[in-house]
């Protein structure tokens, strides 16, 4: 490992959705990531083969019974030597198993204490179960995606989950540390997905306050498939192209490229016209397939490009030239990000079976082979699979 993590050991506690993602980046930056998985078959061991667990990867795996009060010193024997623990639980439920941040900081006074919830660690709804589309629908972005007319779409679990959750934690714990160099002093870190969906709607929250978005309706403003010039369109081969073209020498060539130039048309901001304009360019997108339009469109400035599976995705030439996927395992899956020029990231390995690593991380942390022998017999800690 040689990221620009390298030298921190952070502890996951085993969850779904965002805390797996951001142990993920973490991971993959040269962290040393230890997951605590349970000790018995769960809902998060849904691949028959790990190595499909994607964010599961670039960490190593113990498996504790945390119900067990001698699980849970287990846990905390771990964070006298860590820089950071992530938790996914409710409020109050780490606290109840003894590994909250009063013990564990008391532990190591300058441990990073992760928590990552959907609501947040307080108010009315701290302790209320949730998923992705609950947090984005709270927050406005889910209202804001989808027809006019029809009911929202939920754009899969890539906002809430991922984008809102997942990267805050993770840019929440790089800040953690960074602070606690300075310092010495370790805090809890309150990652919450409505807060992190919030900040990713900063925008659109200016423009709704500036009057240049309506946020009563949907597919009336310029990003959200109301304007002609961003937008998808269904090609001869019932394949889809994107359109981008927002700046005017942009619209200009898109006009060009579909032999819509020249002729009497309306302002491309006339939004009366959009409807319009839309119809027209929805007639000249399915005289060919998507394979025609990529020639005649694809690397110009007309803000271009095919609408692809991700099985398409992973073998487009602009992905192969950036090496943007990687075989893991004999796997292809998306390559770490951001990318750095000396401390290169990179996929430590694929992601562990549940307790493969129990017996050596363990004992890398000062627990004697008599000890982990015990600890195995009790059921504390899982046997090696």
């Amino acid at each position: 490992m040689s990221g620009p993590l390298t030298g921190y050991t952070l502890i996951e506690v085993a969850g779904i959705g965002p805390g797996p993602m951001a142990a993920m980046m973490l991971g993959d930056m040269g962290a040393n990531v230890i997951r605590v998985d349970r000790t018995k078959s769960h809902v998060m061991d849904r691949f028959a083969d790990p190595k499909f667990n994607v964010h599961g990867r670039s960490r190593r795996s113990i498996s504790v019974d945390l119900q067990k009060p001698e699980g849970a010193e287990v846990v905390l024997r771990l964070c006298a030597k860590a820089d950071g623990l992530m938790e996914p639980f409710r409020p109050g439920v780490a606290e109840r198993l003894g590994i909250g941040p009063d013990v564990c900081l008391k532990r190591n006074p300058k441990l990073v204490y992760g928590r990552m919830t959907g609501w947040g660690q307080d108010g009315p709804l701290a302790k209320a179960a949730g998923h992705d589309q609950n947090y984005i629908a709270l927050t406005g972005a889910l209202h804001a995606i989808g027809r006019k007319g029809e009911k929202p779409v939920p754009p899969l679990n890539l906002v809430g989950d991922f984008g809102g959750g997942g990267m805050l934690l993770a840019y929440g714990m790089v800040c953690g540390l960074l602070e606690a160099q300075k310092s010495g002093k370790g805090q809890v870190v309150d990652a919450a997905m409505v807060d992190g969906v919030a900040l990713l709607l900063g925008a659109l929250y200016g423009m709704n306050g500036a009057g240049l978005w309506n946020d009563k309706e949907r597919e009336v403003n310029m990003l959200d498939g109301g304007a002609h010039f961003y937008d998808t369109y269904e090609t001869k081969d019932g394949k889809y192209v994107s359109i981008g073209s927002i700046e005017p020498q942009f619209y200009d060539l898109l006009l060009e490229k579909t032999g819509l130039k020249g002729q009497d048309l309306p302002a491309q901001h006339d939004r009366k016209a959009w409807a319009q304009m839309k119809s027209r360019l929805e007639g000249v997108f399915k005289t060919k397939t998507r394979d025609e339009w990529c020639a005649i469109m694809e690397g110009s400035d007309v803000c271009f490009a095919p609408v692809l599976t991700m099985s398409e995705a992973a073998q487009h030439p602009a992905a192969k030239a950036r090496n943007a996927y990687v075989d893991v395992g004999g796997f292809m899956q998306p390559a770490p990000a951001p990318r750095f020029s000396r401390t290169r990231e990179t996929v430590g390995s694929p992601a562990p079976k549940r307790g493969s690593n129990t017996d050596a991380v363990l004992a890398e942390h000062g627990f004697s082979s008599a000890e982990i022998a015990e600890l195995t017999k009790a059921g504390v800690i899982g046997a090696q699979p």
